[in-house]
């Protein structure tokens, strides 16, 4: 099969013009009329991720069609329907037994795959190392961390544990606690409560409105800088990006988080590469012997290199 100077397969290359009857609507609507095989919502994601072009420019979401234009398509395969492949991924295995793996996981491996992300995720490493857990939803992984979040993470090897896990952290008897270096000085612990949904203006993010899902993010002062806090957050619920989201809300963004501190003047005075967060320590009750377990994991080399460089009172270079 031949390919395109990309790497593509050709049938993986849409090409088409608008209908001049389709003038008017969104692109994404247009799209999706025209290629029925593939949900809008793909579409959506792929316009996002650059892979539509039209009339040689890389399209937005919400643009408007005229009629006429030519488009071009890179198709994606959905990861929903490309089976899982297993990849020999190191994991830096804290502990191990018959029912469960805790991975102190590093800043920069995604947990699942995803769009742009089909391969080299946790869950690839994990049917690897643990075949048996392609039987489990998915793969065992009962709880993520964000890609630039490093740290701490459990997952079930038997379905036993899978179910008791998740009704772990249902019942919120997960002990989950994370280290932060946020913008601001803070004087005291504090609690933040505030329910989070999905953002309205951009599906990645997270935001706290009233209509969303209970969140509660409790958080005590670990040690003080200049202009900065280093805090420890004990999760209470598990949403996506609570904690990022949370400390934003109260005007204490994450140092080096690009989506929810990035219009801050301070967030470019210490050019960190990620969010400063570490998943420091995990506690759970053992599936199978009932007993309470936990665990700690150090900070890595970036973030305590960037820790010793605020102590010692230099400028930090990242």
């Amino acid at each position: 099969m031949s390919t395109d100077y990309k790497g593509n397969t050709r049938d993986s290359i849409r090409t088409l013009v608008i209908p001049a009857a389709q003038g008017g609507q969104r692109l994404d609507q247009a799209l999706a009329a025209l290629l029925p095989e593939f949900s809008r919502n793909r579409i959506q994601n792929w316009i996002r991720a650059r892979k539509v072009v039209v009339d040689d420019a890389f399209a937005v979401t919400r643009m408007k069609v005229n009629g006429g234009e030519a488009v071009r398509v890179e198709v994606e395969p959905d990861p929903a329907e490309t089976p899982d492949v297993p990849q020999d991924i190191p994991l830096d295995v804290v502990f191990e037994d018959d029912a469960l793996l805790v991975v102190n996981k590093p800043a920069g491996l995604v947990v699942h795959p995803g769009s742009g992300n089909p391969h080299g995720t946790l869950l690839n490493a994990l049917l690897h190392r643990v075949p048996q857990v392609a039987e489990l939803p998915r793969a065992g992984i009962v709880h993520r961390l964000d890609k630039d979040t490093s740290g701490l993470l459990v997952v079930a090897k038997t379905l036993q544990a899978h179910t008791d896990l998740v009704r772990q952290l249902q019942a919120r008897t997960v002990k989950r606690e994370y280290l932060a270096l946020v913008y601001g000085e803070i004087d005291r612990p504090g609690t933040v409560n505030a329910p989070l949904a999905r953002d309205p203006f951009n599906r990645t993010k997270r935001t706290v409105h009233h209509a969303g899902k209970e969140a509660v993010t409790h958080y005590e002062v670990v040690e003080r800088f200049p202009g900065l806090t280093l805090v420890r957050c004990k999760l209470e619920t598990g949403r996506t990006h609570q904690i990022r989201v949370h400390m934003q809300h109260i005007g204490r963004p994450l140092v080096g988080d690009a989506v929810y501190g990035a219009n801050r003047r301070s967030h470019q005075k210490i050019p960190f590469h990620r969010q400063a967060l570490h998943a420091e320590r995990l506690g759970l009750i053992h599936p199978v012997t009932q007993q309470y377990l936990q665990w700690e994991c150090p900070l890595p080399a970036d973030f305590t290199a960037l820790l010793d460089a605020l102590r010692d009172g230099g400028s930090w270079q990242g």
